[in-house]
């Protein structure tokens, strides 16, 4: 089983990710995500599905249109492990990808 994150390392691994920040209320980091139209925001959560599901970790997500909202967790860990963070910077790289 993977460890979950000290609170000291959650925090180091979040200034190197731009745009995530841990959860009020719950040991988890968020983003949210905005694409030019549905279409990209459609891409790239088909994008991260296939990376998520090779790698058997599975974002909590929600679209609207435009944006995506991502909360990343690993349920198994009670929070935050290495998984999540580099789920995290995939789905970075990906966005920056698609927004060009």
């Amino acid at each position: 089983m993977v460890e979950r994150l000290s609170a000291e390392a959650r925090a180091s691994a979040l200034r190197d990710l731009s745009g995530w920040a841990e959860l009020d209320g719950r040991e988890a980091i968020s983003r949210t995500f905005t694409f030019r139209d549905f279409n990209e925001a459609f891409g790239f959560m088909t994008r991260v599905a296939l990376i998520a599901e090779k790698r058997d970790h599975h974002p909590e997500w929600r679209n609207v249109y435009r944006t995506v909202e991502v909360v990343l967790a690993t349920h198994d860990a009670g929070g935050v492990t290495m998984l999540d963070i580099e789920l995290a910077r995939a789905m970075d790289a990906i966005a920056a990808a698609i927004s060009g």
